[in-house]
């Protein structure tokens, strides 16, 4: 039988969470892989992969059960038993929002949850586990909004991570959230508060009624303003539905399309830098990469960027190549 990593689940107090606009939670649980041989190798110390979800999730939901597909410790054991990859730790944050997620962005709007993933939960995984501590042994790898968060890691953070993994991550904002821009204006009716609220107290929530949640969610994360109502702006207007000129600009510089040019040296500093996207993802994901692909190119930095023939769900399987790759660069 092949060895099994354990999974361990601590408690992290936050301060930098502690009372966000939101009232959100700032205890929470951070879901830990640890390889088979962490409790019996008590000298060695592992390189550390942290491991972002999309909207709408948080750390644990990377080891839920689903028929016919391993989850994420699964995987990282069926990669170590095949030779593929090397024992990592693997660290699966929760920085879900009440508004469905963060970006891993610090806003005024949502919380300072850039600051407390860099700053609170690497140094207490390296105070608490045996991590290898410098950069060049840290990992952050997500998909969807969880691949836009490793991104802007790598762009603000190559000082803490190494390696960045973007799996369909969120890039060339027109086409990923312009089209939904329409359709959220509908569903809010000129009031984004009333609808938050009416979208808590329904037990079951519409697909469309996430679409609109996932734009406000974006507002509070890209554009807050504390002198808003809401504590953020709509890049449009709720009465006429015409873009907002000044918002959507705001939004513009959170675009790791965008991004690049003003951190190019860190993003040349990565041991890996690695993209992906499906070629029939929903929200066109996959122009985005190769958007991105072509401003790394510019700027001499070096990526792999690979296309799959699949859409933005369900794809967990793609991070039996990341994870491999990962492994890779860290110990090289």
């Amino acid at each position: 039988m092949n060895e099994r990593g354990k999974i361990v689940v601590e408690q992290i107090t936050s301060e930098v969470l502690r009372g966000n606009f939101l009232g959100d939670p700032h205890v929470r649980e951070l879901f830990i892989y640890l390889p088979p041989s962490y409790e019996r190798d008590t000298t060695r110390r592992f390189p550390v992969v942290y491991c972002l979800t999309g909207f709408t999730g948080r750390g644990q939901m990377l080891l839920n059960t689903q028929p016919f597909s391993p989850n994420l410790a699964e995987r990282m054991d069926n990669l170590l038993a095949t030779g593929e990859a090397g024992e990592m730790i693997l660290v699966m944050p929760d920085c879900f929002t009440r508004l469905g997620g963060s970006q891993y962005i610090n806003s005024t709007a949502t919380g300072r949850y850039e600051d407390h993933l860099v700053e609170e939960i690497v140094s207490f995984v390296d105070r608490r586990f045996r991590t290898r501590v410098e950069r060049a042994g840290r990992a952050v790898v997500g998909k969807s909004s969880g691949g836009y968060g490793a991104l802007r890691c790598a762009c603000r953070h190559a000082d803490t991570f190494s390696v960045a993994v973007s799996h369909s991550g969120d890039c060339y904002f027109e086409y990923g959230y312009l089209p939904d821009f329409p359709k959220t204006f509908r569903a809010i009716r000129g009031d984004a508060g009333k609808f938050i609220e009416n979208f808590w107290s329904e037990e079951k929530k519409g697909k469309d009624d996430i679409t609109a949640l996932n734009i406000i969610a974006m507002s509070a994360c890209y554009s807050p303003d504390k002198s808003a109502p809401l504590g953020f702006r709509l890049p449009f207007n709720t009465t006429t539905g015409e873009i907002d000129n000044e918002v959507w600009a705001r939004w513009l510089a959170h675009d790791p399309v965008r991004m690049v040019e003003h951190h190019a040296d860190a993003l040349r500093s990565l041991k890996l830098l690695y993209l992906d996207a499906g070629t029939r993802d929903e929200f066109h994901l996959d122009a985005g990469a190769r958007i991105l692909s072509a401003r790394l190119r510019k700027h001499n930095i070096n990526f792999i960027h690979e296309e799959f023939d699949d859409g933005h769900m369900n794809i967990s399987y793609r991070y039996n190549r990341s994870l491999a790759l990962i492994s890779e660069a860290l110990e090289a």
